[in-house]
């Protein structure tokens, strides 16, 4: 059980840095750095430059990463199969990161549109909040706590399955963004004023960029309601009324942030740290995402 407990925090870690890897690949222009071979590096011995160090550290810690994932799934898979979500899990991240890989491979070889770039963050933090969820309930089976015995009421629970879904695609306008270089398109906040003037004055990456304010500026209300209904609702749970409070706390970081990217310049920092954060709240909505789905079979069984 100890191995587990390593394998599933090494993964956990593991699947962060390849999220920033990835986001400081985009935010550096280093998607190109070598060239178009992959998986190995062209020029890595003849033509070093910071964009191919960049790229190939970002392919060596995915893969020796997913070695880890893949090593996770197999003793999860053995040890605590028994429990009802572990072998979906194992297979989901290892599925999800492998697709990533894959496209992060064509998008080298043969070159891709920003939107099916932009998916590629997204899948990558499918497979994080795989791994995040197998690690939780590692701990769980080892007690550090239990949420098993949490009731989710169905209008709640069909809350977070929305918001959820509302977050991953606020997130996918936020990799769009980012792919087509549209971080610094519109010079202030909360409006774009630096538009052309008149109805359609918005650039297609203003657009975009307007797009995902608004999208960002919603979840967040949307967040601070679920919050409030969770404090009225589940004040004998820790799991629930912390989980929601720390959620919202780090969606309004994410909101500061996000307007500091601007403010900044797109300091690099600053945006990886954007990335770092939506990453963070998305696995903690997936393992609310889980404990509901525990809740409608507890109804269904009574």
């Amino acid at each position: 059980m100890k191995l587990l407990k390593y394998l599933s925090v090494i993964s956990t870690v593991g699947m962060l840095f390849i999220l920033l890897g990835g986001a400081l690949v985009t935010k550096t222009g280093s998607a190109d750095g070598c060239g178009q071979s992959w998986p190995l590096c062209e020029g890595a011995l003849t033509n070093i430059t910071p964009e191919l160090v960049i790229e190939s550290a970002h392919r060596f810690v995915s893969s020796t990463i997913g070695i880890v994932i893949l090593l996770l799934a197999i003793f999860a898979w053995r040890k605590i199969g028994h429990i009802r979500e572990v072998k979906f899990l194992s297979v989901l991240a290892v599925f999800f990161l492998v697709l990533q890989a894959l496209i992060g491979a064509a998008a080298v070889i043969w070159q891709q549109s920003d939107a099916v770039l932009a998916l590629h963050f997204g899948i990558s933090l499918i497979s994080f909040a795989s791994v995040l969820l197998l690690t939780l309930i590692v701990f769980e089976v080892d007690k550090k706590f239990d949420a098993r015995s949490l009731v989710i009421k169905k209008g709640m629970r069909i809350q977070f399955y929305l918001h959820t879904i509302f977050i991953y695609l606020v997130v996918y306008t936020g990799a769009l963004v980012r792919h087509m270089h549209a971080s610094l398109v519109c010079g202030d906040f909360p409006l774009c004023s630096n538009a052309d003037p008149g109805l359609f004055g918005l650039s297609t990456a203003q657009m975009v960029q307007m797009l995902h304010r608004g999208a960002a500026m919603l979840a967040l209300v949307w967040s601070f309601i679920i919050m409030v209904q969770v404090l009225r609702r589940y004040k004998g749970h820790a799991v629930m009324t912390k989980g929601w409070i720390i959620s919202f706390c780090l969606l309004a970081a994410q909101a500061v942030v996000g307007v500091l990217v601007i403010f900044t310049g797109m300091n690099l920092y600053v945006a990886l740290m954007h990335s770092l954060i939506i990453s963070i709240y998305f696995g903690i909505m997936t393992y609310f995402i889980m404990l509901s789905f525990r809740s409608a079979k507890f109804e269904k069984e009574q």
